[in-house]
């Protein structure tokens, strides 16, 4: 290797490295904001919740990765320009192609290993977090007994208490209802204080009471709810200490069956998606025709000619319905037309209701297309990507985390607007599934050749200075016209 172009790689190497983890981690903060609501107040453990991120960031890497690129390479051709290097080479008969070169077979191997990444790594890291995601949704929050307000996490209870010591967690005027048979309050247990601490293991909760009265209804199963409500006898049991052992369930983390999100498309690789998407077409055909079927059996023109009953052989007699009508009796012909009206009826809501059921499976098999295609799209936005940054970095010649950074974000809005109302009409059949993933590429695709042109030619495109030397011509051309 080139001296100079182990000088350009570590040039590269290093914003791109930097650029990616910070891209990665302010998507990661978008990703907590997300679901905070989800996560927090349920007393998730460290290793759960580093799972979950772990999971979390490479399911961002198809947004980091392109974005990443994006300002690498605008950063280290701008710095290049900047500290003149860009043009000493120039001057020693380098062209840019040249030396971009080695960057260009690095973004071609970043280019390869992010297909690969997405379709082998990405598949397992959205299945990994769908299962996570649905397991803590399922999970209870945190047990925690607050002051003045019932708590209802424990099933079949609802707990309050008056007051709370924070140094002695001593708890004071304690009212605990019991509704676990038939979500009738039963039972009233009171106390003037006591104590709640779950176990070690976290599957009860131990309450520790004191000075207290309980107070439970007898029902006789027997009679009625009515005949219930007239007389009620009651026990009544007065204590100085009573122990109650709740039974805490869903408090903790139990995982979702991977299985369950396993046909998802977005956790299928392409063989996978592509056999998941035949399999998809051919029973949707299978159904369009017996719809069509249905529609000629059930439909009374589905036979305009009958079989001659006298005759043995099966001679076809056309039937005129006009004639036929004519013949019947008025009460007839009001049947028929009520009988036709029902028939109609029931066929348009069919068609209706058909149309929906297709209109949804063919949403679903564009998913599956939208998502073989979002295999390659990752790929070929890096590329994209290099070729609009490296060039813009070589005409503005600014390098650090200023200009780059404003020029590489109005950039990756533009195409991340394109690639999300690409990808909408897809989902929506307004555009075809292979158009509305590819079309961004294919609007920055032009781009970055014509920066990549003006680059090797040293335009002055990108200079304030070029712009400020027109402006004032033209001024100048207006204040001579305007004295003459």
């Amino acid at each position: 290797m080139k001296t100079l172009h182990r000088f350009i790689l570590k040039s590269y190497v290093g914003p791109l490295v930097m650029t990616f983890f910070i891209t990665m981690f302010v998507l990661l903060m978008q990703f907590l904001w997300r679901y905070i609501d989800d996560l927090a107040g349920k007393g998730l453990e460290w290793d759960v919740i580093a799972e979950l991120l772990l999971y979390a960031s490479a399911g961002l890497v198809p947004m980091a990765l392109p974005l990443a690129t994006l300002l690498a390479s605008l950063m280290t051709m701008g710095n290049l320009g900047e500290n003149n290097e860009l043009l000493a080479m120039k001057s020693a008969g380098i062209s840019l192609p040249r030396i971009l070169s080695p960057l260009i077979v690095l973004t071609i191997a970043i280019s390869i290993g992010a297909f690969f990444f997405s379709n082998n790594v990405l598949p397992y890291t959205n299945l990994k977090i769908s299962t996570l995601l649905y397991s803590v949704k399922q999970q209870k929050p945190e047990l925690i007994i607050k002051e003045g307000v019932f708590t209802n996490l424990i099933e079949g209870y609802s707990i309050k208490v008056s007051e709370r010591d924070q140094k002695t967690g001593l708890l004071r005027r304690i009212l605990i209802y019991e509704h676990k048979n038939e979500n009738t309050n039963t039972t009233v247990t009171y106390a003037d204080s006591g104590y709640m601490q779950p176990t070690a293991d976290q599957k009860f909760l131990v309450a520790t009471l004191f000075n207290g009265n309980t107070y439970k209804e007898v029902r006789d199963k027997s009679k009625n709810l009515y005949q219930q409500k007239q007389k009620l006898p009651a026990q009544h049991q007065k204590f100085e200490k009573q122990v109650l052992i709740f039974e805490l369930k869903g408090f903790k983390l139990e995982r979702a069956d991977e299985n369950f999100f396993k046909d998802s498309y977005q956790t299928q690789n392409i063989k996978q998606l592509q056999k998941a998407e035949d399999s998809l077409k051919q029973a949707f055909n299978t159904q369009i025709k017996l719809f069509s079927q249905n529609i000629i059996r059930n439909s009374i023109f589905r036979n305009p000619y009958w079989l001659n009953r006298d005759s043995t052989k099966k001679v076809k007699i056309k039937l005129d319905v006009d004639s036929l009508y004519s013949t019947l009796k008025p009460e007839e012909k009001i049947r028929a037309i009520e009988r036709a009206i029902d028939n109609a009826r029931s066929t348009k809501s069919y068609i209706s209701s058909s149309k929906d059921e297709f209109y949804y499976k063919q949403k679903y098999i564009a998913r599956h297309k939208i998502e073989w295609n979002r295999k390659f799209t990752l790929s070929f936005a890096c590329f994209v990507f290099f070729f609009i940054g490296a060039p813009l970095g070589a005409i503005i010649r600014k390098g650090g985390l200023g200009t780059p950074v404003v020029i590489s974000v109005i950039f990756f809005i533009f195409y991340y607007i394109i690639n999300l109302t690409g990808e909408k009409f897809a989902r929506e059949l307004i555009w075809d599934p292979n158009l509305g993933m590819w079309v961004s590429s294919f609007i920055l695709l032009p781009l970055g050749i014509f920066l990549s042109y003006k680059a090797t030619t040293d335009s002055v495109i990108m200079n304030a200075d070029f712009y400020i030397d027109k402006i004032k011509k033209v001024l100048n051309i207006l204040k001579f016209f305007l004295k003459a």
